[in-house]
């Protein structure tokens, strides 16, 4: 027997630009399957405060990161 515990996707704004969406803390979230890998904030940084951001955010964050 399998002890599976659940997860609740949690209810997100993105903290670039508000719009609403949701996280599964999971290897199934919609983030996971994006080739964009940001680094994690560090504290001190401008960016220390950020939660996650939406799919256009993050695509949009990506690029210019590149560039």
């Amino acid at each position: 027997m399998t002890n599976r515990t659940e997860i609740s996707p949690r209810r997100l704004a993105c903290s670039a630009c508000g719009t609403a969406f949701t996280c599964s803390l999971s290897e199934e979230c919609w983030c996971a399957e994006e080739s964009a890998r940001l680094p994690m904030p560090v504290k001190g940084e401008d960016n220390a405060n950020q939660d996650c951001l939406c799919r256009d955010c993050l695509r949009k964050l990506a690029a210019e990161t590149r560039q």
